[in-house]
């Protein structure tokens, strides 16, 4: 008997789509149901290598592991890796097959779907649940033609949908009202409840709110979740705001900088270093900040050439030369070793 799909969709990007997916992986899982993680398409230079030696997004592989299975590339069968201002290398069921400009990549949507139906089918007969992730928003109407990861999915999947809101941001309400108003009757019936994420303070005082948002939409608030601040698990593909600026004023650290160029990638490398008891990280893309490096790492990155250019162009070349000569320690991954050749 095939399993149940569970879709968790957003009101626009970074409102906690990644951290509920995980959560309800890891709840259902406890509960004894066999439980995977699912999205059609992921947009990260970020990426984890599965046992069959595919690339995934490194979220969907964490999600994997909070339901206690090893990932798959069927969890995330279209995977863009973006190496130009207009372009992405396409990852298709873990394997490159090529770099491609938007509106190439929107012709090839029709055989890609047909991977992403192959996926879904494959989990769903193997798993009792399958919690499907979305991206951005299903309500992006000037994109609405080339949706192969939200409301289109749910359609196919027959999958009830969960609403995520970021209240941190600010204008929840607006952003939860505005997204259903946006949606055709069809996809709007999926959604069956809203959730309000990273909340912070006494939720009684949302209780008004609440119910007017209900009235005026007619989904239920399923519930609030409390802002949960770092859990711990990786960004998919920005670092987070904390990870610049100044150094602190402690002598007694090991400081170690992360050139942050325009296409980095990997920086989840990084991570265990924040973790580190005794270790200051910060990312840098000023030259000056790297005058109390201990050791300096050059990331990896999906334009080496490009990247080498705009980090001579930000004077970062003769800094990086006078630091080493100062005693501290370069190192390269990846496309940051290759910079290091001649």
């Amino acid at each position: 008997m095939p399993g149940k799909p569970l879709m968790v969709q957003g009101t626009g990007s970074y409102v906690g789509k990644s951290v509920t997916v995980t959560a309800l992986c890891r709840i259902f899982a406890r509960q004894g149901y066999r439980t995977a993680p699912f999205k059609a398409q992921n947009m990260a230079l970020n990426s984890y290598v599965t046992v069959e030696g595919g690339e995934i997004g490194r979220s969907t592989a964490e999600q994997a592991f909070a339901a206690g299975i090893a990932p798959s590339v069927d969890m995330n069968p279209i995977l863009l890796k973006p190496n130009s201002e207009v372009g992405s290398q396409v990852i298709l069921r873990g394997k490159p097959i090529g770099n491609y400009a938007a509106l190439d990549y929107w012709r090839l949507k029709p055989q890609l779907f047909e991977v992403v139906q192959a996926s879904l089918s494959k989990l769903l007969e193997e798993y009792d649940i399958l919690v499907i992730e979305g991206a951005g928003s299903p309500a992006e109407i000037n994109l609405k033609a080339h949706d192969l990861v939200n409301m289109r999915v749910a359609l196919w999947a027959r999958a009830p949908v969960l609403l995520v809101g970021d209240i941190s941001l600010g204008g929840v309400f607006a952003w939860l009202y505005g997204t259903l108003a946006l949606l055709p009757a069809e996809e709007r019936a999926l959604v069956r409840a809203t959730v309000i994420n990273k909340f912070r303070g006494d939720p009684k005082l949302l209780g008004d709110g609440l119910r007017q948002l209900e009235e005026l939409t007619g989904v239920p608030v399923l519930g609030v979740i409390p802002d949960l601040g770092d859990i711990g698990i990786g960004e998919e593909d920005t670092v987070p705001t904390t990870h610049f600026g100044s150094w602190s004023r402690d002598g007694d650290l090991l400081r170690i900088g992360v050139v942050h160029y325009p296409y980095r990638s990997n920086f989840t490398d990084f991570d265990p270093f924040f973790r580190e008891p005794g270790v200051e990280v910060r990312y840098l893309a000023d030259p000056s900040m790297l005058e109390r490096c201990h050791v300096i790492f050059l990331p990896g990155t999906k334009q080496t050439i490009g990247d080498l250019r705009w980090l001579r162009e930000q004077g970062f070349e003769a800094a990086l030369r006078q630091r080493v000569d100062a005693g501290a320690f370069l190192v390269g991954l990846c496309g940051g070793y290759q910079m290091l050749g001649e």
